[in-house]
Order: structure tokens, then sequence, then C-alpha cells
């Protein structure tokens, strides 16, 4: 039982736990520390009148992008497959906080979706899908989703509401881009 008057429990084995105190003797405050950046993740979904295949083909033709898809400003084809489509690609982008240059690999899974990762970029990681399902009528659900992982520099500006309006412009601008790109007439 303490004694009156004295600190509580000082710990395991009677050791208290150290502390920092300022040149004058008083209780330094704690060091700031930063929340850990984690990985953005966003998706949105739009449901197109237009058919699957239709959509598909839209949506893989990857340089074409830059007539809808309100981030992306340039695509320039490093590789091909066998059949034309781009697997290569780099890429200009506007992120809301910063313009970035990224390298991105895709590959294709024809009519319901295609992927991309980044092989090189202003990003630590980025790794994004198109997936469509056909709901009949010639209509389409189209889902675009990304994953990012912005690294400790970029990810210090990607805070709170900023944030929400990044997933926001990059992923709704290239759903409701493409939607409207089909649903227009131009993808015809």
């Amino acid at each position: 039982m303490g004694r009156e008057g004295s600190n509580p429990s000082p710990g395991i084995g009677g050791a208290r736990a150290p502390r920092t105190v300022d040149r004058r003797g008083r209780p330094a405050p704690a060091p700031a520390t930063v929340a850990p950046i984690g990985r953005l993740t966003a998706s949105y979904t739009v449901e197109i009148d237009a058919p699957l295949e239709r959509t598909y083909e839209a949506a893989a033709d990857v340089p074409g992008a830059t007539a809808w898809n309100p981030a992306m400003e340039t695509v320039e084809v490093l590789e091909t497959d066998a059949e034309g489509r781009a697997m290569l690609v780099r890429t200009e982008a506007d992120a809301v906080v910063k313009r970035t240059t990224t390298t991105l690999r895709f590959s294709y899974d024809p009519p319901t979706g295609l992927r991309w990762r980044q092989e090189r970029g202003d990003v630590k990681s980025l790794d994004g899908r198109w997936e469509f399902e056909d709901l009949g009528d010639g209509r389409t659900r189209a889902t675009y989703a990304l994953e990012v992982d912005p690294g400790r520099v970029l990810g210090m500006l990607l805070r709170g509401p900023v944030e929400a309006r990044v997933k926001e412009f990059l992923t709704k601008g290239a759903a409701e881009g493409l939607k409207a790109h089909l649903e227009g007439g131009e993808g015809a």
C-alpha cells in the first residue's frame, strides 16, 4: 500500500519512465509526429448506355483516353502487343496537387476489363483497373479503380479534404468522362 502523498505506482520493478525536460527543467513537449502516409484507394462506378464490347474498346484505347479523361494530359505509347494494344505507356496526368509523370504497364481481359501497374513514376506505386459488367439492353456498368501509394512527399499534400478531392477528380473524372464519350456518340 502506498504512503499518503506518494506518486502513483512507479511501474515495473519500481523504475519510472524517463522524462524529457527542457533546459529550465520543465517537462518538454512530446516530439511532433506525423501519421504514416497510407495508400489511397478509390473507385467510381457509372452505368453507360453502350454495349459491353464498345465500352471495353473505348477504355482499351489507352492513347485515346486524353480525349475524355480530364486527368490524362498526354499518353506516349512505348510498347505494343501483337494486337496493337498499348502495353507500356508514359503518361502525364493532373493529380490536382501536382502534375505527375508515370510509366504504366497494361494487361487486358476483353471485354470485361483491363489493368495497369506503374513501373516508374512520381508516386511510390500505382495500380489501376477498369471493370465492365453487361447489364443487358445495350447498357454496361463500368468501374474505374485506383490504388496509389503517393510516397512521403506527395502524401504530405494529400490530407483531409484535399485527399477526397483528388480521389474524386481521378476516379469520377475518368468514369464520367468515358460515359459522356460513349453516350455522346464519339465512341461509335
